[in-house]
């Protein structure tokens, strides 16, 4: 297959063009810096560069700016949501300018897409409350589903929080962990629905490869957790001392608007519509999965010392 896909550098795509490398795709990789060609690997700085000859048997774009990389001033809002839209509507106008269409795009979205909603457990047809977050992810669903009208096949992808060894969110959760002291946000009580990279990037190719599969899909562990819950899983890979809460207020001050979406509320999603159609997941559990990634970073510092 020639896929096109955006988002190639980020925590998720960089694993992901990995992946269908390894399975002998050929790539197309948007990015905003200028990159040399690899094998069946090639960069472009725009959609522009793409013949209109060009035979593309997939789109997957997972770019967009970060929602927790900067304070939700009203500029980095706008940032985050041109990042999004813009881009998707650049697609679209491919797709219309190609003599061939895709048959289908994976679009990537967020479990922000329901708000906030307790404790109640959230499928792919579980209602919305209004908010920062679920108002981009609405509109970015939206946006790509337009691409239905050209004959495409239109896999929206919900993510949880995505959890490896090598950055993104685990990076940031564990930083007081490191120095010994276990902690949670707030009350402890929200719900994190994570789930490992691995499963992530088998998710799309499952996705990819399944064409009769088609709409919003959660892309989450079967076995969400609390805040606090999360603590005391990671807790078992680090020495702690102290277990502490960081408090609601503080995390308001020092992160702003963001704080009360992002980090003091959560959702309790389930994959359900993954697991009808047969995907299994490789980590289904907290525990599995940071055994998993703690693993990984044990055998890198060996080989670095042994080096």
């Amino acid at each position: 297959m020639q896929i096109l896909l955006t988002g190639a550098t980020g925590f998720i795509g960089a694993a992901l063009s990995q992946a269908l490398l390894a399975d002998g795709n050929n790539l197309i990789i948007l990015s905003r810096r200028a990159y040399t060609d690899r094998p069946r690997c090639r960069y472009i700085q725009s959609l522009d560069e793409i013949a209109g000859r060009t035979r593309l048997d997939a789109i997957i774009n997972l770019a967009g700016a970060s929602l927790a990389a900067k304070r939700w001033s009203a500029a980095y809002k706008r940032e985050i949501v041109a990042s999004r839209l813009d881009l998707t509507r650049h697609l679209l106008a491919l797709c219309r300018r190609l003599e061939h269409c895709p048959p289908v795009l994976l679009s990537a979205s967020a479990i922000g897409y329901y708000g906030h909603h307790g404790d109640d457990v959230l499928t792919e047809t579980s209602p919305v409350e209004p908010g920062f977050a679920q108002t981009l992810c609405s509109d970015w669903e939206s946006l790509a589903l337009q691409a239905e009208s050209l004959g495409m096949r239109v896999c929206l992808l919900r993510l949880g929080v995505v959890l490896d060894s090598d950055g993104g969110a685990l990076s940031q959760m564990s930083k007081s962990f490191s120095v010994g002291v276990a902690s949670w946000l707030g009350s402890g009580l929200q719900w994190l629905s994570w789930v490992h990279r691995k499963d992530v990037v088998r998710a799309l190719l499952f996705l990819l490869d399944r064409e009769d599969l088609h709409g919003p899909f959660n892309i989450t562990s079967p076995a969400p957790i609390t805040s606090r819950e999360f603590a005391a899983a990671l807790a078992c890979h680090y020495r702690t001392f102290i277990r502490a809460a960081v408090p609601a207020p503080v995390i308001r001050l020092l992160v702003g608007d963001m704080a009360q979406e992002l980090l003091l509320n959560g959702q309790r999603v389930v994959p359900q519509r993954l697991q009808a159609a047969g995907f299994e997941f490789f980590y289904p559990a907290i525990e599995s999965a940071l055994d998993e990634i703690y693993a990984d970073q044990t055998t890198l510092r060996t080989r670095n010392s042994s080096g």
